[in-house]
């Protein structure tokens, strides 16, 4: 019987807790654990699950001021992939290519809003509509 109180307790303090939350820190949430999943489906074999990267051959998920430095050419990179010397992560350079992630723009901002907030980032929200406004700008 205290146990069927308990777990009762415990789920209407649950309920008031996620009622408590503003609609903007429910929407990150929405676009950080999609991301997430899409990260683990898609990026998490080559960048790693803690976003270290592998080695010389592919960058790290780490650096926060290469990250908002380079924010709106972000959405290019995992749109459309990239075949060049592409960045200097922490005095490092790395070349090679990453493959297109043929993905919509509103899971392009899923990706790089738990990105932008995981791995020692905190960038806050990327939403779809600034994802848009970026792959215009895409070369």
């Amino acid at each position: 019987m205290k146990l069927k109180v308990i777990g009762g307790i415990g789920v209407i303090l649950a309920a008031m807790v996620a009622s408590c939350q503003s609609d903007d820190q429910l929407e990150f949430q929405r676009y950080y654990n999609g991301g997430k999943i899409l990260y683990e489906q898609k990026c998490q074999n080559c960048h790693s699950a803690k976003g270290e990267g592998l080695s010389n051959l592919i960058p790290p998920l780490t650096d926060g001021a290469y990250l908002q430095k380079n924010k709106s050419k972000l959405a290019c990179i995992v749109k459309y992939g990239i075949n060049e010397t592409i960045i200097t992560v922490n005095g490092k350079s790395y070349e090679g290519n990453m493959s297109a992630a043929d993905l919509a723009p509103v899971d392009v901002a899923k990706v790089l809003t738990y990105v932008t907030n995981s791995f020692g980032n905190k960038m806050g929200i990327i939403r779809s509509d600034q994802i848009d406004a970026d792959l215009l700008k895409c070369k």
